[in-house]
């Protein structure tokens, strides 16, 4: 696994580390609070009014006794029957043993109320004995009318208090109402918060991508790219040199022999013209041969601190005229101020030939422009400032099938080229620190670039 890749994994288990995290404890807190809101609901609540009803109701059954011992009223036998029952089927809902769903929850509450259900029937037991032992009455009903008034305001006494109580239990139910909204609020800030943090997470995780991850795949690509090439370059340097060694001294024999011909010769002008084409054809096969010279083993620069500006100052001046006498604008754009380490006589050649190969890429008239910008870029694997060296032309572009094989070596589109041309300016360049690259679009034209270390003025 290369570095990029041990970066990235990295980077994407992190980033799932962070969401699994962030989603765990958003799962956790959402149960806790349903959780909550389970537990303050009315009916889990209303457990804590039972012993107050049974307090409540236990009163009124010993009063109505009271009352029935007094008189021996069958009236008030049978009313103290019927309250009785209805507390103890009250009391057998209410029993956990009897009823699964007894909102008692605790031990303590269901072994206390299990105690009482059992208590409450030696209670009725004990009623039961009241009623059957024959007793007479102790006061007669005359006697007891006193006490009606003060029994019908203790009965208006006791239908008050059960008001509060029923208001109380509003009271209660609108406060955990509300706290149930609260808690949902609570609950859908949560979820709001998570979701800005796995959006800002998955906004890290792009801008990381964008600005970290990218370039520096980008950069692996290229490196790997420049590495293949370079050993391909460099076997093919080493057989074009021997192939070119071999032909040039057979060259220089023909061309040796040529000139003895061509004076036997003189007086024959049809076989002058046949000579002169047999010397053009030599001619430029020893370009070819000094081409392929030339790629398969530059000499070494000569660096010094060169002024962008006019290196380029003197190009427009060599190359004005002839582009312009062929409907060919030349354009130069200042920006002074940029300085590069070069070999002055290399920049030349490789600017002369951009500049040809734009002027050839312009059908009829049109503009070539040179210039320099300042910019950062990734040179020999690092991220520096640089200069950019820049020729543009307003030519017809380069298309996708040339542009898979435009550093090619002996690939040309031209009838006549060597197609050493840009393969010889991109090794002059490399040689230099630097390496050459370009932007192109078909119908609108390309530019071509050479991408040096930027470098400060010489000291005076």
């Amino acid at each position: 696994m290369t570095s990029f890749h041990l970066r990235l994994a990295i980077l994407v288990a992190a980033i799932l580390l962070v969401a699994s995290g962030t989603i765990f404890g958003l799962n956790s807190t959402w149960q806790r609070v349903r959780a909550v809101e389970a537990k303050l609901t009315t009916s889990q609540l209303a457990r804590f009014q039972i012993a107050t009803e049974a307090r409540r109701e236990l009163q009124s059954l010993s009063s109505s006794m009271l009352h029935y011992v007094l008189t021996r009223d069958p009236k008030q036998w049978a009313q103290f029957e019927k309250a009785s029952g209805d507390l103890n089927q009250w009391i057998d809902n209410h029993d956990p043993t009897m009823n699964p769903k007894s909102p008692l929850t605790t031990a303590a509450e269901r072994s206390a109320f299990v105690k009482l259900n059992q208590v409450y029937d030696d209670y009725l037991a004990a009623a039961d004995g009241v009623h059957t032992n024959a007793h007479p009455q102790l006061v007669s009903p005359g006697q007891l009318a006193q006490l009606e008034r003060f029994e019908g305001e203790a009965d208006r006494i006791r239908g008050l208090v059960r008001e509060l109580s029923e208001a109380h239990r509003s009271a209660e139910a609108g406060f955990f109402a509300n706290a149930t909204a609260s808690l949902e609020g609570l609950r859908n800030a949560l979820v709001i918060s998570v979701a800005l943090l796995l959006v800002f997470v998955a906004a890290l995780a792009g801008f990381l991508y964008r600005d970290l991850v990218a370039p520096l795949r980008s950069s692996l690509v290229r490196s790997q790219a420049l590495l293949e090439r370079s050993e391909k370059l460099a076997v093919l340097g080493t057989l074009t040199a021997g192939i070119a060694h071999e032909i040039r001294n057979p060259l220089t024999s023909l061309k040796a022999r040529l000139f003895t011909l061509e004076k036997r010769l003189v007086n024959l002008p049809a076989a002058r013209k046949d000579t002169e084409i047999i010397n053009g054809e030599i001619s430029r096969l020893e370009r070819i041969v000094q081409d392929a010279l030339s790629f398969a083993q530059p000499a070494e620069p000569k660096l010094q601190i060169l002024e962008v500006d006019e290196l380029l100052l003197e190009l427009q001046r060599l190359m004005t005229s002839n582009q312009e006498n062929r409907g060919v604008t030349l354009r130069f754009e200042h920006n002074s101020g940029l300085w590069i380490r070069a070999d002055g006589g290399y920049m030349k050649q490789v600017l002369i030939n951009l500049m040809r190969n734009a002027r050839e890429a312009i059908n009829g008239e049109g503009t070539i422009t040179l210039r320099a910008l300042a910019r950062r870029s990734s040179v020999e694997g690092q991220e520096i400032d640089a200069v950019v060296l820049e020729v543009a032309d307003t030519g017809k572009g380069i298309t996708p099938e040339v542009a898979k094989r435009l550093f090619d070596p002996f690939f040309s589109t031209k009838e006549t080229g060597t197609g050493l041309g840009l393969s010889i300016s991109a090794r002059l360049v490399e040689k230099q620190g630097g390496f050459l690259q370009y932007v192109t679009r078909l119908g609108q034209g390309t530019t071509f670039g050479i991408v040096l270390p930027s470098v400060k003025p010489p000291v005076a």
